[in-house]
């Protein structure tokens, strides 16, 4: 154990932590929430929502007959796995990356759970403009934009120890 302690593997408790805020806000979501729109308006753009998507981000291949649910479970294992192996390798002295990678792992993991569980993902975060909806998200969602932003953010540094 001291060895993973040495690796990047020791970010793994983010990723733990942000599957268990994604679950439990989505258990709260199910548990609380009438399904459906327009949900509980929170702010004048800003309303908690009940819905489901089948598919990816933006409900891509939502209106597929169920196989992406099996593809888009393989591809976050995939991720995963990649991720988990390039946080191994990350030195000890390194935060950043590896805190995006976990992140990135939680969001994954926590999309995983209800796709498997569920069939589809709970999402309920729903912004708006007007009449203008941004696709509802969830936490999960949030995690994994997050963490990709921070790569993209390193990838900028100069001569960074990440």
């Amino acid at each position: 154990m001291g060895a993973v302690l040495n690796t990047g593997l020791r970010w793994w408790w983010l990723a733990l932590v942000t599957i268990a805020l994604d679950q439990v806000s989505k258990w709260l979501t199910v548990t609380y929430l009438d399904y459906g729109y327009p949900g509980v308006e929170i702010a004048p753009f800003f309303n908690l929502v009940h819905v489901y998507n089948p598919g990816a981000a933006f409900s891509f291949l939502a209106d597929q007959g169920g196989w992406q649910r099996w593809f888009f479970a393989g591809l976050a294992f995939a991720v995963t796995g990649l991720l988990s192996l390039w946080m191994y390798k990350a030195p000890r002295s390194a935060r950043w990356l590896p805190a995006a990678y976990a992140l990135i792992i939680g969001g994954a993991i926590g999309n995983v759970i209800d796709r498997l569980l569920l069939g589809h993902v709970v999402d309920f975060l729903d912004f708006y403009v007007g009449n203008w909806h941004w696709p509802a998200f969830n936490l999960a969602d949030s995690f994994i934009f997050v963490g990709a932003a921070m790569i993209i953010i390193d990838s900028f540094k100069k001569d960074s120890p990440q």
